[in-house]
Protein backbone atom coordinates (compact mmCIF):
# COMPACT_ATOMS: atom_id res chain seq x y z
CA UNK A 1 0.00 0.00 0.00
CA UNK A 2 1.13 3.36 -1.01
CA UNK A 3 -0.65 5.85 1.39
CA UNK A 4 -0.08 6.16 5.12
CA UNK A 5 -1.57 4.71 7.87
CA UNK A 6 -1.96 6.08 12.07
CA UNK A 7 -2.75 3.53 13.98
CA UNK A 8 -2.98 5.76 16.73
CA UNK A 9 -1.02 7.05 20.14
CA UNK A 10 2.21 5.11 20.68
CA UNK A 11 3.18 6.62 23.67
CA UNK A 12 3.84 10.39 25.31
CA UNK A 13 7.55 10.95 25.88
CA UNK A 14 8.25 11.88 29.89
CA UNK A 15 11.33 13.22 30.97
CA UNK A 16 12.19 12.04 33.86
CA UNK A 17 15.76 12.11 36.77
CA UNK A 18 15.63 8.57 37.60
CA UNK A 19 13.91 6.45 34.95
CA UNK A 20 13.77 3.26 37.13
CA UNK A 21 11.96 5.19 40.09
CA UNK A 22 9.83 6.70 37.55
CA UNK A 23 9.06 3.09 35.95
CA UNK A 24 7.81 2.05 39.47
CA UNK A 25 5.89 4.87 39.72
CA UNK A 26 3.62 4.69 36.41
CA UNK A 27 3.75 0.96 36.85
CA UNK A 28 1.88 1.00 40.43
CA UNK A 29 -0.09 3.82 39.93
CA UNK A 30 -1.56 4.16 36.42
CA UNK A 31 -0.73 0.52 35.93
CA UNK A 32 1.36 0.86 32.93
CA UNK A 33 3.62 -2.33 34.20
CA UNK A 34 4.87 -3.91 31.04
CA UNK A 35 8.51 -3.15 29.94
CA UNK A 36 8.28 -3.80 26.10
CA UNK A 37 11.77 -2.33 25.70
CA UNK A 38 14.28 -0.81 27.79
CA UNK A 39 16.73 1.24 25.61
CA UNK A 40 20.59 2.42 26.15
CA UNK A 41 21.69 3.24 23.21
CA UNK A 42 23.07 6.97 22.41
CA UNK A 43 20.89 9.04 21.43
CA UNK A 44 22.74 10.58 18.38
CA UNK A 45 20.05 11.40 15.83
CA UNK A 46 17.82 13.81 18.19
CA UNK A 47 21.44 15.75 18.84
CA UNK A 48 19.97 19.41 17.54
CA UNK A 49 17.58 19.34 20.49
CA UNK A 50 19.65 18.49 22.42
CA UNK A 51 22.72 21.11 22.50
CA UNK A 52 23.85 19.85 19.41
CA UNK A 53 25.77 16.56 20.46
CA UNK A 54 24.83 13.13 21.35
CA UNK A 55 24.01 12.03 25.02
CA UNK A 56 24.04 8.36 26.45
CA UNK A 57 20.04 7.67 27.70
CA UNK A 58 17.73 5.14 29.22
CA UNK A 59 14.25 4.87 27.33
CA UNK A 60 11.72 2.34 28.71
CA UNK A 61 8.59 1.96 26.81
CA UNK A 62 5.99 1.12 29.35
CA UNK A 63 2.38 -0.03 28.32
CA UNK A 64 -0.72 -0.74 30.13
CA UNK A 65 -2.51 -3.56 28.53
CA UNK A 66 -5.94 -2.74 29.48
CA UNK A 67 -6.25 -0.85 26.41
CA UNK A 68 -4.53 3.06 25.42
CA UNK A 69 -1.23 4.21 25.12
CA UNK A 70 2.02 3.99 26.64
CA UNK A 71 4.82 6.23 28.16
CA UNK A 72 8.41 6.75 26.81
CA UNK A 73 10.16 7.21 30.29
CA UNK A 74 13.28 9.06 29.08
CA UNK A 75 16.71 9.59 31.68
CA UNK A 76 19.77 11.54 30.48
CA UNK A 77 22.62 9.20 32.00
CA UNK A 78 25.79 11.90 30.68
CA UNK A 79 23.75 15.00 32.48
CA UNK A 80 21.43 16.15 35.16
CA UNK A 81 18.01 17.04 33.29
CA UNK A 82 17.26 20.47 33.77
CA UNK A 83 13.48 21.02 35.26
CA UNK A 84 11.37 24.06 33.76
CA UNK A 85 12.67 27.35 35.41
CA UNK A 86 9.09 28.07 36.57
CA UNK A 87 5.56 25.98 37.42
CA UNK A 88 4.19 25.27 33.91
CA UNK A 89 1.04 26.82 33.19
CA UNK A 90 -2.20 25.75 31.28
CA UNK A 91 -2.07 27.26 27.92
CA UNK A 92 1.52 27.35 27.93
CA UNK A 93 3.12 25.94 24.49
CA UNK A 94 3.57 22.28 24.62
CA UNK A 95 1.91 19.26 26.05
CA UNK A 96 -0.02 20.58 28.82
CA UNK A 97 -1.63 17.38 30.26
CA UNK A 98 -1.70 13.43 29.59
CA UNK A 99 -5.11 11.66 29.51
CA UNK A 100 -5.60 8.31 31.20
CA UNK A 101 -8.64 6.10 31.17
CA UNK A 102 -10.87 5.38 34.24
CA UNK A 103 -13.33 2.69 34.16
CA UNK A 104 -14.29 3.97 37.56
CA UNK A 105 -13.44 7.26 37.89
CA UNK A 106 -14.57 7.03 41.99
CA UNK A 107 -12.43 4.06 42.88
CA UNK A 108 -9.36 5.82 40.81
CA UNK A 109 -9.84 8.41 42.44
CA UNK A 110 -9.69 6.90 46.14
CA UNK A 111 -6.89 4.30 45.41
CA UNK A 112 -4.69 7.33 44.24
CA UNK A 113 -6.05 9.69 47.10
CA UNK A 114 -5.02 6.93 49.47
CA UNK A 115 -1.55 6.44 47.68
CA UNK A 116 -0.63 9.88 49.12
CA UNK A 117 -0.22 11.14 45.63
CA UNK A 118 -0.69 15.09 44.65
CA UNK A 119 -4.45 15.09 43.62
CA UNK A 120 -4.67 18.45 42.36
CA UNK A 121 -8.72 18.57 41.87
CA UNK A 122 -11.92 16.64 43.30
CA UNK A 123 -13.79 14.99 40.37
CA UNK A 124 -14.97 17.40 37.92
CA UNK A 125 -17.20 17.40 35.23
CA UNK A 126 -15.21 18.90 32.04
CA UNK A 127 -17.20 20.50 28.82
CA UNK A 128 -17.90 17.02 27.12
CA UNK A 129 -19.73 15.64 30.02
CA UNK A 130 -17.95 13.52 31.00
CA UNK A 131 -16.10 13.33 34.65
CA UNK A 132 -12.19 13.51 35.70
CA UNK A 133 -9.68 14.58 38.05
CA UNK A 134 -6.18 15.98 37.97
CA UNK A 135 -2.75 14.76 39.51
CA UNK A 136 0.55 15.64 39.29
CA UNK A 137 3.33 12.76 39.03
CA UNK A 138 6.44 12.94 40.77
CA UNK A 139 8.73 15.32 37.94
CA UNK A 140 5.27 18.03 38.02
CA UNK A 141 3.93 16.77 35.18
CA UNK A 142 -0.07 16.96 35.16
CA UNK A 143 -2.16 13.84 34.42
CA UNK A 144 -5.82 14.09 33.90
CA UNK A 145 -7.87 10.70 34.69
CA UNK A 146 -10.52 10.51 32.77
CA UNK A 147 -13.88 8.10 32.60
CA UNK A 148 -13.63 6.20 29.60
CA UNK A 149 -16.14 3.18 28.24
CA UNK A 150 -13.72 2.03 25.55
CA UNK A 151 -11.02 -0.82 26.49
CA UNK A 152 -8.94 -3.09 25.22
CA UNK A 153 -8.89 -6.43 27.96
CA UNK A 154 -10.42 -6.20 31.74
CA UNK A 155 -7.35 -7.61 34.13
CA UNK A 156 -8.95 -6.01 36.98
CA UNK A 157 -7.18 -2.28 36.85
CA UNK A 158 -9.18 0.62 37.29
CA UNK A 159 -7.53 2.91 34.86
CA UNK A 160 -5.68 1.92 30.96
CA UNK A 161 -3.43 3.23 29.03
CA UNK A 162 -2.95 7.08 27.45
CA UNK A 163 -5.46 8.32 25.08
CA UNK A 164 -4.89 11.75 24.57
CA UNK A 165 -3.61 14.60 26.21
CA UNK A 166 -3.86 18.64 26.05
CA UNK A 167 -1.60 21.05 23.72
CA UNK A 168 -1.04 23.89 24.18
CA UNK A 169 -1.00 26.41 20.98
CA UNK A 170 -0.67 29.87 19.88
CA UNK A 171 -3.16 29.72 17.19
CA UNK A 172 -5.80 27.04 17.10
CA UNK A 173 -6.75 27.56 13.76
CA UNK A 174 -3.05 27.55 12.20
CA UNK A 175 -2.67 24.59 14.64
CA UNK A 176 -5.80 22.23 12.91
CA UNK A 177 -3.72 22.24 9.57
CA UNK A 178 -1.40 19.60 11.46
CA UNK A 179 -3.71 18.24 14.39
CA UNK A 180 -7.11 17.82 12.27
CA UNK A 181 -5.74 17.49 8.91
CA UNK A 182 -2.89 15.26 8.70
CA UNK A 183 -2.73 13.82 12.41
CA UNK A 184 -6.89 12.82 10.91
CA UNK A 185 -8.39 14.30 14.29
CA UNK A 186 -11.45 15.27 12.11
CA UNK A 187 -14.45 15.43 14.84
CA UNK A 188 -15.20 18.41 17.01
CA UNK A 189 -16.31 17.12 20.16
CA UNK A 190 -16.37 20.77 21.20
CA UNK A 191 -15.05 23.98 20.69
CA UNK A 192 -15.36 26.21 23.72
CA UNK A 193 -14.26 29.68 24.94
CA UNK A 194 -14.94 30.84 28.49
CA UNK A 195 -13.26 30.50 31.91
CA UNK A 196 -13.45 26.85 33.22
CA UNK A 197 -14.59 25.89 36.18
CA UNK A 198 -13.00 22.63 35.52
CA UNK A 199 -9.74 23.75 35.36
CA UNK A 200 -10.05 24.95 38.94
CA UNK A 201 -6.49 23.96 41.17
CA UNK A 202 -4.86 24.18 37.94
CA UNK A 203 -1.79 26.25 37.46
CA UNK A 204 -3.09 29.21 35.71
CA UNK A 205 -7.10 27.72 35.65
CA UNK A 206 -8.60 30.96 36.45
CA UNK A 207 -7.39 32.20 32.90
CA UNK A 208 -9.65 32.51 29.80
CA UNK A 209 -9.18 29.70 27.32
CA UNK A 210 -10.68 28.66 23.67
CA UNK A 211 -10.35 25.03 24.22
CA UNK A 212 -11.07 22.97 21.12
CA UNK A 213 -10.97 19.20 21.90
CA UNK A 214 -11.05 16.91 18.61
CA UNK A 215 -11.26 13.20 17.84
CA UNK A 216 -11.28 10.76 14.80
CA UNK A 217 -14.84 9.72 13.22
CA UNK A 218 -13.75 6.65 12.12
CA UNK A 219 -11.36 3.69 14.19
CA UNK A 220 -8.38 3.20 13.38
CA UNK A 221 -7.34 0.31 12.09
CA UNK A 222 -4.50 -2.45 11.58
CA UNK A 223 -1.39 -3.03 13.46
CA UNK A 224 -1.73 -2.35 17.25
CA UNK A 225 -5.28 -0.21 17.28
CA UNK A 226 -7.12 -2.48 19.16
CA UNK A 227 -4.52 -1.84 21.65
CA UNK A 228 -4.58 1.80 21.20
CA UNK A 229 -8.03 2.62 20.72
CA UNK A 230 -9.74 5.60 19.36
CA UNK A 231 -7.90 8.64 21.31
CA UNK A 232 -8.63 12.43 21.69
CA UNK A 233 -6.39 15.48 21.47
CA UNK A 234 -7.17 18.96 23.30
CA UNK A 235 -6.25 22.16 21.98
CA UNK A 236 -6.00 24.87 24.40
CA UNK A 237 -5.16 28.55 23.72
CA UNK A 238 -4.62 31.09 26.33
CA UNK A 239 -6.22 34.65 25.78
CA UNK A 240 -5.66 36.83 28.51
CA UNK A 241 -1.75 36.12 29.30
CA UNK A 242 1.29 35.20 26.92
CA UNK A 243 2.26 31.62 26.85
CA UNK A 244 5.95 30.07 27.28
CA UNK A 245 7.41 27.38 25.25
CA UNK A 246 7.39 24.73 27.85
CA UNK A 247 11.10 23.75 27.22
CA UNK A 248 12.44 27.21 26.15
CA UNK A 249 16.01 27.06 27.26
CA UNK A 250 16.07 23.47 28.06
CA UNK A 251 16.98 20.38 25.83
CA UNK A 252 14.41 17.74 24.78
CA UNK A 253 14.75 15.25 27.26
CA UNK A 254 14.44 17.29 29.94
CA UNK A 255 12.05 17.14 32.83
CA UNK A 256 8.57 17.21 31.56
CA UNK A 257 6.14 15.49 28.12
CA UNK A 258 8.80 15.84 25.70
CA UNK A 259 6.78 14.68 22.85
CA UNK A 260 3.62 13.10 21.47
CA UNK A 261 3.92 9.47 19.35
CA UNK A 262 2.35 8.12 16.76
CA UNK A 263 2.35 4.34 15.64
CA UNK A 264 2.09 4.87 11.88
CA UNK A 265 2.84 2.46 8.77
CA UNK A 266 4.30 4.04 5.13
CA UNK A 267 7.03 6.79 6.86
CA UNK A 268 8.24 7.48 2.92
CA UNK A 269 4.20 8.72 2.42
CA UNK A 270 3.77 10.65 5.72
CA UNK A 271 7.18 12.15 5.59
CA UNK A 272 5.82 13.64 1.54
CA UNK A 273 2.82 14.96 2.95
CA UNK A 274 4.00 16.62 5.78
CA UNK A 275 6.68 18.31 3.49
CA UNK A 276 3.52 19.24 1.04
CA UNK A 277 1.78 20.68 3.81
CA UNK A 278 4.36 22.41 5.57
CA UNK A 279 5.45 20.72 8.46
CA UNK A 280 8.99 19.18 7.04
CA UNK A 281 10.43 16.57 9.00
CA UNK A 282 13.37 18.06 11.54
CA UNK A 283 14.71 14.42 12.18
CA UNK A 284 15.00 10.98 10.60
CA UNK A 285 16.56 7.73 11.96
CA UNK A 286 17.75 5.38 9.31
CA UNK A 287 14.86 3.04 7.64
CA UNK A 288 15.68 -0.09 10.38
CA UNK A 289 16.76 1.35 13.90
CA UNK A 290 17.45 -0.58 16.97
CA UNK A 291 15.51 0.68 20.11
CA UNK A 292 16.71 -2.04 23.00
CA UNK A 293 15.33 -5.17 21.59
CA UNK A 294 12.63 -3.66 19.23
CA UNK A 295 13.36 -2.14 15.97
CA UNK A 296 11.67 0.04 13.54
CA UNK A 297 11.61 3.78 11.57
CA UNK A 298 10.73 6.92 13.46
CA UNK A 299 11.13 10.59 12.92
CA UNK A 300 10.02 13.97 14.07
CA UNK A 301 8.54 17.50 13.40
CA UNK A 302 7.45 20.63 15.06
CA UNK A 303 3.64 21.96 15.36
CA UNK A 304 3.58 25.34 14.34
CA UNK A 305 4.58 26.33 18.37
CA UNK A 306 7.90 23.82 18.18
CA UNK A 307 5.76 20.77 20.05
CA UNK A 308 7.71 17.93 19.06
CA UNK A 309 5.38 14.84 16.96
CA UNK A 310 6.89 12.14 16.81
CA UNK A 311 6.27 8.97 13.93
CA UNK A 312 7.69 5.31 14.57
CA UNK A 313 6.94 2.50 11.94
CA UNK A 314 7.29 -0.25 14.15
CA UNK A 315 8.95 -2.82 12.47
CA UNK A 316 9.54 -5.59 15.39
CA UNK A 317 8.54 -6.11 19.18
CA UNK A 318 9.81 -8.30 21.54
CA UNK A 319 6.69 -10.64 22.70
CA UNK A 320 8.61 -13.57 24.56
CA UNK A 321 12.49 -12.55 24.68
CA UNK A 322 13.63 -15.55 26.79
CA UNK A 323 12.34 -17.73 23.74
CA UNK A 324 13.05 -15.80 20.82
CA UNK A 325 9.46 -14.62 20.11
CA UNK A 326 9.04 -11.19 18.03
CA UNK A 327 6.21 -9.60 16.40
CA UNK A 328 7.21 -8.74 12.95
CA UNK A 329 4.81 -6.42 11.81
CA UNK A 330 6.88 -5.99 8.61
CA UNK A 331 5.67 -9.22 7.60
CA UNK A 332 2.23 -8.70 7.95
CA UNK A 333 -1.10 -7.16 6.03
CA UNK A 334 -0.76 -3.59 7.31
CA UNK A 335 -4.85 -3.25 7.64
CA UNK A 336 -5.17 -6.35 9.65
CA UNK A 337 -5.17 -5.99 13.22
CA UNK A 338 -2.24 -8.09 15.43
CA UNK A 339 -3.83 -11.36 16.65
CA UNK A 340 -4.54 -10.87 20.40
CA UNK A 341 -2.73 -13.73 21.32
CA UNK A 342 0.16 -11.89 20.67
CA UNK A 343 -0.67 -8.83 22.68
CA UNK A 344 -1.92 -10.76 25.49
CA UNK A 345 1.34 -12.46 25.52
CA UNK A 346 2.93 -9.59 26.46
CA UNK A 347 1.40 -9.71 29.82
CA UNK A 348 4.40 -12.48 30.53
CA UNK A 349 6.52 -9.43 30.45
CA UNK A 350 5.29 -7.78 33.51
CA UNK A 351 6.82 -6.55 36.40
CA UNK A 352 5.07 -7.25 39.82
CA UNK A 353 7.42 -6.93 42.15
CA UNK A 354 9.44 -3.63 43.36
CA UNK A 355 11.87 -2.26 45.90
CA UNK A 356 9.61 -0.41 47.37
CA UNK A 357 6.34 -2.85 47.25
Amino acid sequence: MEEKLIYGIQQIGVGVDDAEKAFEWYATRLGSDVPVFDDNNTATYMAPYMGGAPHEKRAILAMNLEGGSGYEIWQYLDRTPVKPESKIQIGDLGINCAFIKSRDIEASFQRIKNLKDKVLTEIITEPDNKRSFYLEDPYGNVLKIKESDVWYANNGKDVGGIYGCSIGVSDIESSLALYSDILGYDQVVYDETSVFKDFDGLPNGNSKFRRVLLTHKNNRIGGLSRLFGPSELELIQCLDKQPKKIFENRYWGDIGFIHLCFDIRNMKALIQECEDKGFPFKVISPDSFDMGDANGHWGYIEDCDGTLIEFVETHKIPVIKPIGLNLNLNKRDPLQPVPNWMIKAMQLKRVKNFRNN
